[in-house]
């Protein structure tokens, strides 16, 4: 009774279920009826396919069900009866059946990478150079698992190698180790793996979205920077949260070093990323059909960097998701009258908030503009001939619609605006380009059949625009692209956010900030903030250009995943989603009473939202698991 004893806990406490959980995974990778280790590696073909089971396990970027950065937060709002994620976005998260718990998951992919480990040195047939490849590959994908169970619980217990079976209470009831630990242990697997990790892709055909040095040191790099941010970084407010002996879980005391680290980091992933080819994406076909305004090129690189295929921003992207779908569920009713509606819905919508993050046309924030009437911004305005590529020419629409960036425009569809796509090409002819109307049950607005966006604003950064719904009611033809998980932009933000806080602002960091703001259409950071801004120095002092490289990060970034995370790791989710999430008033009809700002939900944030709890049967089982501040 004993030993059964200590076998459940190996399997329901440690989270390393390989008899019980995950003995359908196991048997997918080993020849039929013949479960064993020994046939797993057998040979080559048996542990590439062991391999490939450890990458199974990677989360799913971009996809609703399975990242939370998605609808977890208040980048992305959804109608009122959406579940999964949609309901931790509304304040339902639980700890007895926590509402996207992955804690399980993350353990079982983990101890994948253990017994790949263990075990890799008896396959007979492999050369000794892919076999470091594959270790290498498994090492980085137990340090990636680890840090995901890291952002979302905050510190974990490391699964460092695997317990036998009958390994006794001691060790099978597993602390948490301190975050100290957890980020280092994370690098160092990180590190151990690099050097072993391909340059580039040989043979993109059969390997594309594997791991190579490049994506090794853009993630080490992230791994440091959310090492260094105030969440991880001298956080007094966990300093309760000790394990059961006393031993605190993070460290008080703040440590500039950690941002020195990360910015060391971060350039050494840049210069890498720069040797072997890599640039911000910029729209330059070989061949178009029609001579395209700088005004579009500009938005198709912004749109493009996100959709077009391995483009040349692309560091890592994730092959398991689904893009597709995801477009789908994003895309207006561009032409009901030719389309099931069932096949699209465009129920994915940007709260009011995220419309009014990005800049203004000068390149700074809507509140700061000094020649743009921000107290007036839900006023009336009807769209004039310099409007006419972004906002259709005569169409009477919020002052909030009007002067903004090229980013704007880009990610965003809204009422009146104009929708470069939908097999409509010619921007010299501006009439003829596609738009929308999305008042009341007007063609892409509320009170059609199906769905349509809940805050009078849908998601185009995500749908490549050469998606289109046939008129001859065939369907909708999507473009699909993985999800990316990090791009060049990201890397050159977090660098400059990493740079800023160890050294001060500088002509390095405006240099990588203004980097990405010129693919975007926009002037210098300098430029911006000396000619237009109320606060025209802001950008000379760290704190200043902290708020500037964060709010860079948020409108870059949008609808990537990355600003539920930020979020919390610059601890400002709790001002953040402490706000009302609003949009239009999508019931009327005319334009006067439409563009009203209503009130959809009113999110609250307290310090336990900052982490997942910990599953209260988790803790029942293992006395030495202690769970998360405030759950």
């Amino acid at each position: 009774m004993v030993m059964k004893k200590y076998k459940l806990l190996a399997c329901f406490i440690l989270l390393v279920p390989f008899l019980l959980n995950s003995c359908k995974k196991f048997l997918d990778v080993v020849p039929d009826n013949v479960a064993t280790l020994d046939n797993a590696f057998k040979n080559r073909h048996e542990a590439e396919k062991f391999l490939f089971t450890c990458y199974s396990y990677m989360p799913k970027n971009g996809d609703l069900a399975d990242d939370p950065g998605m609808l977890a937060g208040d980048e992305i709002w959804r109608f009122e009866s959406a579940k999964g994620f949609m309901e931790v976005a509304r304040g339902f998260q639980n700890s007895v059946t926590p509402l996207g718990d992955r804690w399980q998951y993350y353990y079982q992919g983990i101890r994948n990478c253990n017994i790949f480990l263990e075990n890799i040195d008896k396959v007979p047939d492999i050369d000794e150079t892919e076999k470091r490849r594959w270790i290498a590959e498994t090492k980085f994908l137990k340090a990636y698992y680890h840090f995901y169970l890291m952002k979302m619980y905050g510190p974990v217990p490391l699964m460092k190698q695997n317990l036998a079976i009958d390994a006794g209470e001691n060790q099978v009831e597993v602390s948490r180790a301190p975050m100290d630990s957890c980020f280092n242990y994370v690098v160092q697997l990180i590190n151990e793996a690099a050097g072993d990790l391909p340059l580039t892709i040989d043979n993109p055909t059969k390997e594309l979205g594997r791991l190579t040095q490049p994506i090794a040191l853009a993630i080490k790099a992230e791994v440091l920077v959310y090492e260094a941010s105030p969440l991880f970084n001298g956080n007094a407010d966990m300093s309760t949260l000790k394990n059961h002996d006393g031993t605190p879980l993070f460290n008080a005391v703040y440590s500039k070093a950690k941002w020195d680290s990360a910015a060391v980091a971060c350039k050494q992933a840049i210069d890498l990323c720069h040797q072997v080819g890599m640039e911000l994406y910029k729209y330059n076909p070989d061949f178009q059909q029609y001579s395209l305004s700088d005004t579009i090129k500009t938005q198709l690189s912004i749109r493009n960097s996100v959709c077009e295929r391995w483009n040349s921003e692309v560091i890592w992207a994730n092959t398991q998701t689904n893009s597709t779908s995801l477009q789908k569920l994003m895309t207006p009713f561009w032409d009901p009258d030719n389309l099931d509606i069932t096949t699209i819905h465009g129920e994915l919508s940007p709260p009011l908030k995220i419309a009014e993050l990005f800049y203004t046309s000068n390149g700074v924030p809507i509140s700061e503009d000094k020649t743009w009437n921000y107290n007036k911004r839900y006023s009336l305005k009807t769209a004039g001939s310099n409007d006419k590529l972004y906002v259709r020419q005569g169409y009477t629409t919020a002052q909030l619609n009007l002067d903004r960036e090229p980013r704007f425009y880009a990610d965003l569809g809204f009422d009146g605006s104009v929708w470069y796509g939908q097999g409509m090409y010619d921007d010299k002819k501006p009439l003829d380009l596609f738009y929308l109307m999305a008042k009341y049950r007007q063609r892409n607005g509320y009170g059609k059949p199906g769905f349509g966006t809940v805050t009078g604003y849908f998601i185009k950064k995500l749908i490549h625009y050469e998606n289109v719904i046939d008129k001859k009611g065939n369907g909708y033809s999507v473009t699909a692209y993985p999800f990316i998980i990090m791009r060049l932009a990201d890397l050159y933000l977090l660098y400059a956010e990493a740079l800023n806080e160890s050294e001060g602002p500088g002509n390095e960091v405006y240099d990588y900030v203004n980097k990405v703001r010129q693919r975007a259409g926009l002037p210098t950071v300098q430029t911006s903030w000396d000619l237009y801004s109320i606060n025209g120095s802001k950008y000379t002092t760290p704190n200043g250009m902290r708020d500037i490289i964060h709010q860079e990060r948020l409108i870059e970034l949008a609808f990537e995943g990355k600003r539920f995370w930020d979020l919390r790791r610059w601890k400002e989710a709790a001002t953040q989603l402490n706000m009302p999430v609003k949009g239009w008033d999508l019931q009327q009809e005319d334009a006067a009473y439409y563009y009203r700002p209503s009130v959809l939900y009113n999110q609250t944030f307290g310090l336990k939202d900052y982490f997942w709890p910990i599953r209260t049967s988790a803790l029942s089982m293992n006395g030495n698991l202690v769970q998360n501040i405030g759950w």
